[in-house]
């Protein structure tokens, strides 16, 4: 004897199932990092956002992977970031001098590093124009950084 769902239940179901099919296929704004290169790397940001300046770090990312850095829409037009491989050596740096520490951490300001006992870090960075989500690439030397 074949079993029927009821119209109630076949409805709460067709409405789930719709549900999970539009929030599978909602854009998420956030700021992602992708890290294009042979070693592991980590990475620190900075930004304005409507209390002042920040940076934020470090993520540890590995090799051909890609990490969140930031949910949620853009801070601001113009984002900072400094990186560092751990596996060859070097960085990618910038002019723009932020304020860092050697383990994780969340500063606010970029004023006075070192009188607060931060490091002065350069940082490059990424015009984002008015995207409210950007995905950064950093790459091997040699290859640039490509972003979005």
């Amino acid at each position: 004897m074949p079993q029927y769902f009821n119209s109630r239940a076949a409805m709460h179901l067709l409405a789930l199932s719709f549900g999970l099919l539009l929030s599978a296929n909602v854009a998420h704004a956030d700021l992602k990092l992708c890290n294009i290169t042979s070693s592991r790397v980590g990475v620190a940001i900075g930004y304005q956002d409507k209390t002042g300046w920040a940076t934020e770090g470090w993520w540890n990312i590995a090799s051909q992977t890609c990490e969140t850095l930031l949910k949620g829409a853009l801070p601001s037009r113009y984002v900072y970031v400094h990186a560092v491989d751990y596996d060859r050596g070097g960085e990618w740096g910038g002019k723009n001098d932020m304020c860092t520490n050697e383990k994780s951490f969340a500063i606010r300001g970029v004023q006075d590093c070192e009188k607060r006992g931060y490091k002065r870090t350069g940082f490059f960075e990424v015009d984002t124009g008015e995207a409210k989500e950007w995905t950064i690439r950093l790459t091997d030397p040699g290859q640039g950084k490509a972003e979005k």
